[in-house]
C-alpha cells in the first residue's frame, strides 16, 4: 500500500511535465507535417509560465472555482489510477470535473464562451458512453474494474478488445481536442481566434486549465496502456504508434459539426461495442 501510495504521489508530480512535452512534441510534429520548423518543445512550459504571471481577471466567482475543480478533479483521476483504484470511480470524478469545465463558461455571458459550454456538453455526450463500454469490457474480461486486476491479467486485453481499442481512440481524440472533434476548444491557433469555451479564461486560471488538459491526455493513455500491459514495450509502442495516428488525424482532417460527431462516433463507437461484446460472448 505505501509503494502504491508514493508511485501515485510520484506519478502526480510528474504528470504535468510529462503532458507539457507531450504537447511540445505535438507542436513540433504538427509543423513538421505542415513543413513547418514549429516551436521549441519546452514552449507549453514557457506558455504556463507566462501565464501564470499576468494578473487574475474573471468574470465571477464561478469561473475561478470552476478552474480550479477541473484541475482538481484530473489530478484526482491520476492519482487513482496509479493507486491502481476503480476505473468507474476515475470516470466519475473525470465527469465532475468536465462539468464544472461546462458550469465556468456558461457562467459568462459571452456568446463565444456560451456556445463552447454547449459544445463542450455534445462532447461529453459522444464520449462518455464509450468510455463506460470500454471499461465494462475490461471489466467483463478481468472480472474486475479494478486496475490491479487488470494488470494482473495474463494476455494483453488488445487480443480479446481490439475494437474497443478504436472506440477508445474516438475518446483519446476528443479528449486531445484534435480534428475533426475540436468543435468545443482547440489546441492549435492556426484553428481559431476565439476559443470556445475557454474563451473567457486568462491568466493563471487559464494556466490551471491547460495544466488539467496535460493531466487528462496522460490519463487517456494511461488507459491505452493497459490493452497491452503484460509488456512495457509493448506499451511503449503502442503509445507512440497510438499518438502519432492521433496527430496525423488532426492534419488530415477538417473540423466538423457537433451533430456530425455525435452521429459519427456514437453510431461507429457503439456497434463497434457491440460487436467485440458479443465476440467475447461467443469466443
Amino acid at each position: 500500500m505505501v509503494g502504491k501510495l508514493v508511485l501515485a504521489l510520484l506519478a502526480v508530480a510528474l504528470t504535468p511535465l510529462v503532458g507539457g512535452l507531450l504537447a511540445g512534441v505535438d507542436r513540433r510534429l504538427t509543423a513538421w507535417l505542415q513543413s513547418r520548423y514549429g516551436p521549441p518543445v519546452l514552449q507549453p512550459f514557457y506558455d504556463v509560465l507566462k501565464l501564470f504571471g499576468k494578473k487574475k481577471m474573471v468574470v465571477n466567482p464561478w469561473q475561478a472555482l470552476s478552474a480550479y475543480v477541473y484541475l482538481a478533479a484530473a489530478v484526482t483521476s491520476v492519482f487513482i489510477f496509479f493507486m491502481q483504484g476503480d476505473l468507474l470511480l476515475i470516470f466519475f470524478v473525470l465527469t465532475i470535473g468536465a462539468v464544472f469545465l461546462v458550469v465556468g463558461a456558461l457562467s459568462a455571458p459571452s456568446p463565444y464562451s456560451q456556445i463552447g459550454g454547449q459544445r463542450e456538453l455534445w462532447q461529453m455526450l459522444a464520449y462518455e458512453p464509450l468510455l463506460i463500454l470500454v471499461f465494462v469490457s475490461m471489466a467483463m474480461v478481468t472480472g474486475s474494474f479494478r486496475i490491479t486486476a487488470i494488470l494482473e491479467h495474463p494476455t494483453p486485453l488488445l487480443y480479446e478488445l481490439p475494437l474497443m481499442f478504436i472506440v477508445l481512440g474516438y475518446v483519446l481524440t476528443i479528449k486531445l481536442r484534435k480534428s475533426p472533434f475540436d468543435i468545443s476548444a482547440s489546441q492549435h491557433a492556426h484553428q481559431e481566434i476565439v476559443r470556445g469555451v475557454l474563451t473567457e479564461y486568462s491568466g493563471p486560471h487559464l494556466a490551471l486549465l491547460e495544466i488539467a488538459h496535460w493531466f487528462e491526455v496522460v490519463l487517456v493513455l494511461c488507459i491505452c496502456s493497459l490493452f497491452f500491459a503484460t509488456s512495457a514495450l509493448g506499451v511503449v509502442i503502442l503509445l507512440a504508434a497510438t499518438y502519432f495516428l492521433e496527430i496525423l488525424i488532426d492534419n488530415v482532417m477538417a473540423r466538423m459539426t457537433w451533430r456530425w460527431m455525435l452521429r459519427s462516433v456514437l453510431t461507429v463507437g457503439l456497434v463497434l461495442s457491440l460487436v467485440n461484446i458479443l465476440w467475447l460472448y461467443v469466443a
